[in-house]
Order: structure tokens, then C-alpha cells, then sequence
């Protein structure tokens, strides 16, 4: 039997792995943005396959995760999440790229669901909270495989190797992680979704999660383009860089930070420091303000899914995989409308106007998160 360092470690592993897969596609988008000489518009579409993939995963990951072991889905769904990423490289039509797109989104949220499903149930084996450095795991990930694309694009390496690459990679470790992993984890309860009114507790999870998303994930696909655009810098992956970096940085912290001051007033300081950073690279365009203001949206959005993951995973109404799934569909949702409505924006007036959206989200985080503790004390 694996001890529970053994599966930290080896669960660690696939968060790695999994920011790095992700953050490598994120830092590649500008490139794809020129290969197939796309406007901020027809960008804003090609982004929507992503959620709308995703989406169509909601019954099939929710039907894995209380069927099956979360370490099975979690092995399959990253093999052909890391093919994915290696079929968007080698992409030479538009449809070929939307299909590489919905494949790895797809694979994605299936990978995601086990992941942390995987996180709630080693968390019952601490006595520290444990839940946001795996989350910070996953960032130290997108920092090295941003870290490794800013490499390649200033080696001027092809898109086609780099992905070729860190497919190879990641497929490896994955295989070589996987027998450390949790076993016996499915749930005995609350697997069913259950259609109708939506339980409060779960719905205010869910809306947190939306809003996040559309500050974490526009951060992800629109950072790079605005470095190349508004900032003008060639080597347009730095923003993103620190971005991910300081997020990196913070979830680390994040656990001891909620201990100390508790989950309602990281909620308010992550707004504020969402809000203020957007607003610095937005009012001063220039290379060092805005990597100051990247700085403290990463700061912002480090402490944010992992606190609502874990909020989730004390649901009275579902097991953690079915919260889990449930309140990610919401992120998806912001994911479906935030990036791609920087993008119609930002075709209608111009990048910085369109990134006001990302202040708004993260102001929204503050009221949304009162409601999920007044439910939270109701359900206690």
C-alpha cells in the first residue's frame, strides 16, 4: 500500500503536469493567432470551442469520477489530453485545429474532475490543509511550460517540435506517476446529478468559480496578446510569465493564509488585488507597470478555485467528484463567455477598454462569497 506522501507526490506529478500541458498551449496562442492570420473576432471564436467542449463533458466526467476509481479516468483522459496538444501543433486547416481544441478541452475537464477529486479524498489523510499547493503545483507547471515556451519562441524553435516535445514529456512522467496513485476513492453517496432547483450552497460555489474563471482564464489566453499588441514587447510571453509566476507563488501560501485570516477575507483581498492589477496595466500601458499589474492579478487569483474546490468538498447534497463537477461547468461557463467577449470587445473599441471586464469579474468575487457563507452556515 502507497503511503500518502507517495500519493501526494505522485498526484503532485499530474497538477504538474497538467499546468504545463495547459500553459504551453496558452503562451503558443499569439503564434496560432499568425499562422492562420486571425483578428482579435475570429480568435474570440476559435476560443469558444474550448467551453463548449467542456461542456459537453459535464455527464461523461460526473459519470467516470462515481463509476470508476478517480486514478482511471485520470490516466486516460491525460493520455489523449497530451495527444491533443500535440495534434494542435501539427494542425494545418482550421478544422483540424478546432478539432485539436475540443479534443484537448474535452480531456481536459475529465482530467481536472479526477485531479481534485483525487485532492479531497488524500486531504482526509493530513492534518494540514493540503488543497491549494496542489493548486500551486499546477502553476509552478504553467510557469514552467511558459518558461519553456519563451525559450522556444526566442530559439525561434517551430510550434510543431515544441509540442512534439512536451507531448513526449508529459506522456512519459504520467505513466511513470501512475501507480502511486489514490485507489478505492469512489464515493458512496451523492453520485447522482440531480435536475431541478439548484441546491444554494452549490449554485454561489458555482458562481465564484464563473467569475474566477473569467479573470484566470482570459488571463491565460489574452496576456500574451496584449504584451505583443499593447505593450508592443516581442518577447510577448512575459506577461504571461509573471503572471503565472506570482500565482505560482502565492498558492503555496495560500493554505496558512486562510488559516490565518480565514476563507472570507482572502475572498475580499483576491478582489482587490484582481481589480487593482487590471486597472494598473490598463492606465499605464508600459512594460513595468504592466507586469507590476500582472503581478498582483496573479497574487489575486491564486487562492480563489482552491478555496471553492475545497468549499465544495463539504457539500451535504453530493460527493466531491459530483460538487466538484457540478461548480466547474460554472467555470466553464466563464469560460465560454469571458475570453472570447475580451476578444469581441477588443475587436469593437480596442484590448484595453475590453480587459475593464476582467475588473468588474474580480469585484464580483466579494458579494458572490458573503452568499456562499451565509448558505454554508445554514447547511451547518
Amino acid at each position: 500500500m502507497n503511503s500518502p506522501t507517495h500519493q501526494r507526490i505522485s498526484l503532485s506529478v499530474y497538477f504538474f503536469l497538467s499546468g504545463f500541458c495547459f500553459s504551453t498551449w496558452a503562451s503558443r496562442i499569439p503564434t496560432i493567432k499568425d499562422m492562420f492570420h486571425l483578428n482579435e473576432a475570429e480568435l474570440g471564436n476559435m476560443l469558444l470551442a474550448m467551453p463548449i467542449s467542456s461542456l459537453l463533458g459535464l455527464p461523461i466526467s460526473g459519470w467516470l469520477v462515481s463509476k470508476f476509481d478517480s486514478r482511471t479516468p485520470l490516466l486516460f483522459s491525460f493520455i489523449f489530453f497530451s495527444l491533443s496538444l500535440l495534434l494542435i501543433g501539427y494542425s494545418t486547416s482550421i478544422v483540424m485545429l478546432l478539432i485539436a481544441i475540443c479534443s484537448f478541452a474535452f480531456f481536459m475537464r475529465i482530467l481536472n474532475i479526477s485531479m481534485n477529486t483525487q485532492s479531497i479524498a488524500l486531504q482526509k489523510s493530513f492534518q494540514k490543509k493540503i488543497i491549494g499547493s496542489f493548486h500551486g503545483i499546477w502553476s509552478t507547471g504553467g510557469l514552467s511550460g511558459v518558461g519553456f515556451s519563451t525559450l522556444m519562441v526566442k530559439m525561434n524553435i517551430s510550434i510543431e517540435k515544441h509540442l512534439l516535445i512536451t507531448a513526449v514529456f508529459t506522456l512519459v512522467s504520467s505513466l511513470l506517476a501512475y501507480r502511486y496513485l489514490i485507489k478505492n476513492d469512489k464515493s458512496k453517496y451523492g453520485n447522482k446529478l440531480i435536475i431541478g432547483k439548484p441546491d444554494p450552497f452549490i449554485f454561489f460555489l458555482g458562481i465564484l468559480v464563473f467569475f474566477a474563471a473569467v479573470c484566470e482564464g482570459g488571463m491565460y489566453d489574452w496576456s500574451g496578446v496584449y504584451f505583443k499588441e499593447v505593450i508592443k514587447e516581442e518577447i510577448f510571453t512575459f506577461g504571461y510569465l509573471i503572471f503565472m509566476a506570482f500565482m505560482a507563488l502565492s498558492r503555496f501560501f495560500s493554505d496558512r493564509l486562510i488559516e490565518n485570516i480565514g476563507m472570507k477575507k482572502t475572498y475580499i483581498l483576491s478582489a482587490l488585488f484582481i481589480s487593482l492589477g487590471i486597472s494598473t496595466a490598463v492606465i499605464f500601458p508600459f512594460f513595468w507597470p504592466a507586469m507590476i499589474g500582472f503581478c498582483l492579478v496573479g497574487f489575486g487569483t491564486a487562492s480563489v478555485f482552491p478555496m471553492t474546490f475545497s468549499l465544495a468538498g463539504t457539500s451535504k447534497k453530493y460527493s466531491p467528484g459530483m460538487a466538484i463537477s457540478i461548480i466547474v461547468t460554472y467555470g466553464i461557463a466563464g469560460m465560454l463567455i469571458g475570453p472570447p467577449l475580451i476578444g469581441y470587445v477588443a475587436h469593437a473599441f480596442n484590448l484595453k477598454v475590453s480587459f475593464v471586464i476582467f475588473i468588474l469579474s474580480g469585484i464580483m468575487l466579494v458579494p458572490v462569497s458573503q452568499l456562499v457563507f451565509k448558505y454554508q452556515k445554514k447547511q451547518s
